[in-house]
């Protein structure tokens, strides 16, 4: 208990290294937040032909955090 009275009276006595290390939190936790972008929806068709060949295509579609839609096709195909 004796400890954080001194690091409150740390604080009050230097503000500026309070706000420092408020505004260094603040920047962390937006770097955590503007992470990734969103998995909206993701289909997977495979085909396989008579000759064995195997035909997959991938659709995926995403959301930015900044709310853009990007879609994106993938087709592979297997002889073999």
């Amino acid at each position: 208990m004796l400890q954080a009275k001194e690091d409150l009276n740390f604080f009050m006595k230097n503000p500026q290294k309070l706000i420092t290390l408020l505004a260094m939190s603040a920047l962390g936790v937006s770097f955590l937040m503007a992470g990734c972008a969103h998995e909206v929806s993701r289909t997977e068709e495979t085909h396989v032909s008579p000759t064995g060949r195997v035909t997959t295509n991938e659709k995926v579609v995403t959301q930015n955090p900044d709310g853009t839609i990007n879609q994106t096709e993938t087709h592979k195909s297997v002889r073999p």
